[in-house]
């Protein structure tokens, strides 16, 4: 496909990008990347490829990442069943520290590894450095009874400054989504629920979340239900329907959140097709979901 591309469509793709490079030179995109997109090398690479792109073209692009397929594996290896409430994953005392060492010690570093071997500069950090959490309320469960879920957190304060100073020095800063509260207890926090967070912390522009679905769709088994963009009311709506359902839920409702404290514009978008972060932000139809308020 490649070498079918004749020099005058690159150049019509280039000029296409023209206007969205120049709108959002200087602006901050809060990136919240997970799903089986980090599992795979390939995707791996094209995403943070991608978003060195993105550095390297005056945009400031801020990455919080997930990591909770490698949670489960370990989970698994020291004997534990994870479980999941509303999306959320119960946490116990033995899994928050493999939740964080996990994130911090492993997860993390390889991000930030890969940006850099792509010629970007990275910034590590965990997400104790930037949140501080507090424990989220029990969540109602299927039988009406409420389930405590442990260590799990919210966001309950942004500390931005090393953030902005990252921006400055042209790096692109790479957290963990756990957070601390202010005796020093370490929580779980959703990744989707931290960049979103995040994002409002920092004003940006857009907050993008690159997972393993192609964006909020009316059936998930047709390619072709993508709904290409829904406002905050509509979202309500959606998950009365039950279109937006499950691990979705957390994801959505921290996006429209976003919205309301500032945030322009959320995108979803699927981490396995070749650039789609580039395609999502660059070109006019786009690729993925964008909730508008």
């Amino acid at each position: 496909m490649r070498n079918q591309l004749t020099p005058e469509i690159r150049a019509e793709t280039l000029i296409e990008a023209l206007p969205f490079l120049q709108k959002f030179r200087g602006q901050t995109f809060v990136i919240k990347y997970g799903g089986s997109a980090m599992d795979d090398q390939q995707q791996v690479d094209r995403l943070l490829r991608d978003i060195v792109f993105l550095e390297a073209v005056g945009i400031n692009p801020v990455v919080v990442h997930g990591g909770g397929k490698a949670i489960t594996s370990r989970m698994r290896e020291a004997g534990l069943t994870p479980r999941f409430v509303q999306g959320l994953r119960v946490t116990d005392a033995q899994s928050i520290e493999i939740v964080q060492t996990t994130l911090d010690d492993a997860v993390n570093p390889r991000i930030v590894q890969t940006i850099r071997d792509f010629g970007g500069r990275a910034l590590g950090l965990s997400g104790t450095t930037v949140f501080e959490a507090k424990k989220i309320a029990p969540q109602r469960i299927e039988d009406g009874t409420l389930q405590d879920l442990g260590f799990v957190g919210e966001v309950a304060k942004v500390s931005a400054r090393v953030i902005r100073q990252a921006i400055r020095a042209e790096q692109v800063p790479v957290i963990s989504p756990i957070g601390a509260d202010t005796s020093g207890v370490v929580f779980n926090i959703n990744a989707d629920i931290a960049a979103a967070g995040l994002a409002t912390a920092l004003r940006a522009s857009k907050l993008v979340y690159i997972s393993d679905v192609p964006g909020i769709m009316r059936n998930p088994k047709a390619p072709d239900s993508l709904i290409p963009t829904v406002t905050a009311e509509q979202v309500q709506v959606l998950i009365k329907e039950k279109v937006i359902d499950g691990g979705m839920i957390p994801k959505v409702q921290s996006a429209v959140e976003a919205l309301k404290k500032g945030v322009a514009k959320i995108h979803f978008i699927n981490g396995a097709l070749p650039h789609g972060l580039l395609l999502e932000i660059f070109t006019n139809a786009g690729v993925g979901t964008e909730i508008v308020a």
